[in-house]
């Protein structure tokens, strides 16, 4: 590969894709460039760097290609990610993933291939890696720079959950969709004097439940950090729909959000490379229990459901300004310590201001709602006392 005056770096995006992705990628290569850099994006995440073949004549151009201005400039507004992503973890392939050119070599149920991993990055002839991805994607990062090479990382998911940062990039797209599916589907609701119940995303934290609750678009939330009790979720939800003169009550649901005394709700047993099982079903469940429960608290009559997944409609499309925004300044940031030769940071926004903290602390804690100071376990929803001198997001990273 034909290097620049000042040498290689390479950019990837793995786990689920998000709008804003694209922004990063963009403002990441066109500094660099800029700055005398070349720039490879490593297609598929962490994938490209395992299934690589270092042979000048093999075609490993569904592995990595070299970014241009023009390239990035292209796509640098929409959704998802053009270098594509994947849940690929280098250090826990499977033997049935292995690529066939590394098949004799690693035979083992589970394999590590960090080694070849390293000498692919040595191939490409980069030196720095921008790996953009949540707490999973990052966790291999630090097991890079844990083996001397050197990583500046960008948090990235919908969820918000990355620990050290009061924001990751698609967030804000998240809660915007959110707010705005919610406002649509609410006429269907009001029409047939329904109660309404709908599923997003948030595994470990409930922050795209919170925020939209607390922006309004629904009356009680039930998230992953407190375990909530069905009963007292319908007898709220059917005094919210009597008290409401349009006749309907709406509650988020987290996709890992349990009963008391129940656990997640998965749609089957199998596992990505990560170890998560896939979510989904809560809101099934809530749905049919709230169903049954509605005539104890209604008088003796029944009242209907409104039963709706959110699913990928609210990590789909382009990024709103948000996070056409903060993607921009994170791409820079992570230039600025790259050019000062730091490394093993992970670039964030602490309490409005960009910063950057050890890349570490995306595996030694974890960024989950703080119940006692955010949620009413009583009502089911947000909390707040005042919002002098609070930070924009209200639920940082502490």
């Amino acid at each position: 590969m034909a290097q620049s005056n000042k040498g290689v770096i390479g950019i990837l995006t793995g786990g689920g894709d998000v709008p804003g992705l694209n922004p990063a990628i963009r403002a990441v290569t066109i500094r660099a460039i800029r700055e005398g850099y070349t720039v490879v994006g490593i297609r598929r995440g962490w994938g490209g760097l395992v299934d690589m073949v270092r042979d000048d004549s093999y075609d490993n151009s569904g592995n990595y290609q070299v970014l241009t201005e023009e390239l990035v400039n292209k796509v640098g507004r929409t959704g998802g990610t053009f270098l594509h992503s994947s849940r690929t973890n280098p250090s826990n392939v499977s033997k049935e993933n292995i690529p066939d050119h590394l098949a004799d070599t690693y035979s083992e149920k589970k394999n590590d291939l960090t080694k070849e991993v390293l000498k692919n990055l040595e191939y490409l002839g980069i030196e720095y890696l921008i790996p953009i991805g949540g707490d999973d994607t990052l966790s291999y990062g630090v097991r890079l720079q844990q083996e001397g090479f050197k990583v500046i990382a960008i948090p990235k998911t919908m969820d918000n959950d990355v620990p050290g940062t009061d924001y990751c990039i698609g967030f804000s797209t998240c809660v915007t969709r959110t707010i705005m599916l919610v406002n649509s589907l609410r006429t269907s609701a009001g029409s047939h004097e329904r109660i309404m119940v709908l599923e997003v995303f948030g595994r470990y934290a409930g922050f795209t439940a919170m925020l939209p609750t607390m922006a309004g678009a629904a009356n009680r939330c039930v998230i992953p950090e407190h375990t909530f009790q069905i009963e007292q979720l319908a007898e709220l939800l059917v005094e919210d729909r009597n008290k409401n003169p349009s006749k309907y009550s709406i509650v988020i649901v987290s996709e890992g959000a349990m009963f008391e005394g129940g656990e997640m709700v998965f749609e089957d047993t199998t596992t990505d490379a990560y170890g998560h099982k896939k979510l989904g079903g809560i809101g099934d469940l809530v749905s049919e229990r709230v169903k049954e429960l509605t005539p104890k608290y209604n008088n003796g009559h029944g009242i209907g459901i409104i039963n709706q997944k959110l699913g990928y409609l609210v990590r789909g499309g382009d990024p709103d300004a948000l996070d056409s925004i903060v993607p921009m300044a994170y791409g820079n940031l992570a230039l600025d310590l790259l050019l000062k030769n730091i490394h093993g940071r992970l670039v964030v926004i602490k309490n409005g201001r960009y910063d950057n903290v050890p890349l570490e602390t995306v595996t030694s804690t974890k960024k989950n709602v703080n119940v006692e100071k955010h949620y009413n376990t009583e009502r089911l929803r947000p909390i707040y006392h005042t919002f002098q001198m609070q930070p924009v997001l209200i639920m940082t990273s502490e």
